[in-house]
């Protein structure tokens, strides 16, 4: 009997997991990866931490993904959180769950998960080619038999690409498999950056340079119809607003800034405080501070930057004392406070983005393989598939679940 065997384009985490799967069962199966180390992309994930998955539930993990992830229903019922932090532990990393059911390292490393699977590899005998390039795919008559580096030609019973979408492309990520995939038929659903930070319309000044309000509300209006919602912490970074809710909120403004929509975010500094309270809370600070200048009573507000913000956006008179100030003045502080508003012109570019919206098409991959249904012995995993989700652990969790899918399936 003719021993099985797979060729792996990508060694990043849909890949590796694949190869391990694969080569469990028996296979002979090469990685090829265009850079110098694997997973580099992986090395920097989760702010450098690791955040390899969340420990939501499968329903309420689905919501988190494009088209309720209907796609991934089979890969996360054959591989979901609980298998892959059983799986790090068994190949020797411990992980920790951290706030919003995020999972991480244990040691604070998204490194030592890169050097773990790197370790899986080369103790099953897989074969990891870095800094080899694949130019090409070998199809013939409908079937997929192996790649080609340029020059020299190398031949599977099945291959795989995981090449990742665009984002972060000095990790590697620079469209190759989307491209091999265009060429011989699939669709590709057009790449955007997504999980970025976003450009608003005026220039923000330097003060406000790493300034990160947390507790607050952030909501979205594309076309002046209100269209989604986040609270937590965000962040003005080097021009353009970032941290958590602004990044997760950048999924539904990037596509639509490619439409030519108009989107707005309008922050609520005080979300515990409705119009009335705050109002009383500002009149308070009045009667009991009423020697001091209005503009000092905004520093019990807002952090030092965003207050010099606050004066400079409402023109107020730096001269005024509290007991001076009319209820016009009030006002305007109120809803300043209430209902920041920033229009969104841009987004950052694909070398600042977390994940890539688009892929190739879910429509023409086998949802309980990952099987190309175009191409014969042609599978696909991660990022490189048009699926992508929010922040904390849900993109990674989906890279390694298609990867662990396509490894099983080429086996059976």
């Amino acid at each position: 009997m003719i021993r099985k065997s797979l060729i792996v384009v990508g060694a990043g985490p849909a890949g590796l997991m694949a190869a391990i799967q694969a080569a469990n069962a028996g296979q002979e199966v090469t990685i090829f990866e265009s850079m110098q180390k694997p997973a580099r992309k992986l090395g920097i994930s989760g702010k450098g931490r690791g955040n390899v998955t969340n420990t939501a539930t499968y329903d309420k993990f689905l919501l988190h993904f494009n088209n309720r992830g209907r796609f991934l229903k089979t890969a996360f019922k054959k591989f979901f959180n609980k298998e892959l932090v059983d799986f790090l532990a068994k190949e020797g990393l411990h992980t920790v769950e951290e706030r919003g059911g995020r999972v991480f390292a244990a040691s604070g490393k998204a490194t030592d998960i890169v050097n773990v699977l790197h370790k899986a590899v080369l103790k099953r005998g897989i074969a990891l080619k870095v800094g080899t390039p694949v130019k090409d795919l070998l199809i013939k008559d409908g079937k997929c038999y192996g790649v080609t580096t340029g020059t020299i030609k190398y031949y599977a019973s099945n291959v795989l690409l995981a090449t990742g979408g665009l984002s972060y492309p000095a990790t590697g990520s620079t469209g190759d498999g989307l491209r091999f995939a265009k060429k011989y038929g699939h669709t590709i659903v057009t790449p955007l950056p997504s999980l970025c930070a976003l450009k608003p319309s005026i220039q923000l000044p330097n003060y406000l340079e790493g300034i990160a309000p947390k507790n607050i509300k952030v909501e979205l209006y594309i076309d002046g119809k209100k269209t989604a919602e986040e609270f937590g912490e965000m962040l003005f970074q080097e021009g353009y607003l970032a941290g958590p809710v602004i990044i997760t909120l950048s999924r539904l403004v990037v596509p639509a800034l490619k439409k030519n929509s108009k989107c707005e975010i309008v922050i609520d500094l005080k979300p515990a405080l409705d119009h009335k309270k705050l109002d009383n809370r500002i009149l308070r600070d009045i009667q009991e501070k009423k020697e001091q200048r209005f503009v000092e009573l905004i520093g019990g507000l807002l952090p030092n930057g965003l207050r010099q913000f606050c004066i400079k956006s409402l023109k107020l008179d730096t001269t005024t004392k509290a007991d001076q100030t009319t209820a016009e003045i009030r006002k305007k502080l109120r809803m300043w406070l209430k209902e920041l508003r920033f229009e969104i012109v841009g987004n950052a570019p694909w070398e600042q983005a977390i994940v890539t919206t688009g892929g190739i098409s879910t429509k023409e991959i086998d949802p309980t393989t990952m099987e190309s249904k175009l191409i014969k012995n042609l599978y696909f995993a991660g990022e490189i598939i048009d699926i992508d989700a929010d922040t904390g652990g849900f993109n990674l969790q989906a890279a390694f679940s298609t990867g662990y899918l396509a490894g099983i399936s080429v086996s059976q």
